[in-house]
């Protein structure tokens, strides 16, 4: 589904992968390594040069919003551009259905961004990204500010998206997470990826 091939630019790669519909790919790795920079590559938000295609079709036939829509980042510390929470998600009724699943009581949606937790704002912000159905995710430590049962409640999701023929590709500074959900588990080193 997911084919990259010599994706590079001056700060990190070149990166090879290849990540089928219903499949995880897992990355571990030091803070400062270039993980991030790597999905920010693939969704075309940094600088870079090299191959990425999706269903067979080069990244560079999409207009720049339709690739990121089907090829969505979900940045590790999100971006909230209004006061209210509710502004943040077109699909409210649909918002509200999910928080459940992810531990979050569906009247955080009525109040302010300011009284979230760092995790309500991460479940949040994971849930703004699903509601896209994007074929493919780019999650950048969807569980890094949660506890052991919010991020059970996460991981608990993404299996069924998996299920459903989503790829993902999930930066994690969890090896054990990595192994939970990955088909692959690759380690960044030096801003390359070697196999974990």
């Amino acid at each position: 589904m997911l084919r990259i091939a010599e994706l590079r630019s001056p700060l990190a790669g070149p990166f090879d992968l290849e990540v089928a519909a219903g499949a995880c790919v897992a990355i571990t790795g030091p803070s400062g390594s270039g993980k991030s920079l790597f999905l920010r590559m693939i969704a075309d938000l940094d600088p870079n040069q090299g191959e990425v295609a999706l269903d067979g079709r080069d990244r560079r036939s999409f207009p720049a919003p339709e690739w990121r829509r089907r090829v969505v980042y979900n940045a590790a510390e999100t971006g909230w551009w209004d006061d209210q929470v509710a502004p943040h998600f077109p699909l409210l009724p649909r918002a509200r259905e999910m928080a459940p699943a992810l531990g979050l009581d569906t009247e955080l949606l009525d109040g302010p961004v300011l009284r979230l937790s760092t995790g309500e704002r991460q479940r949040l912000a994971l849930i703004r990204t699903l509601l896209l159905e994007p074929p493919v995710l780019l999650l950048d430590e969807p569980t890094g500010a949660l506890d052991a049962a919010s991020t059970e409640l996460v991981e608990a999701i993404l299996r069924r998206r998996l299920a459903a023929g989503t790829a993902i590709v999930m930066v994690t500074h969890s090896p054990e997470q990595a192994g939970r959900l990955g088909h692959q588990h690759f380690r960044m080193a030096d801003r390359r990826m070697v196999a974990a």
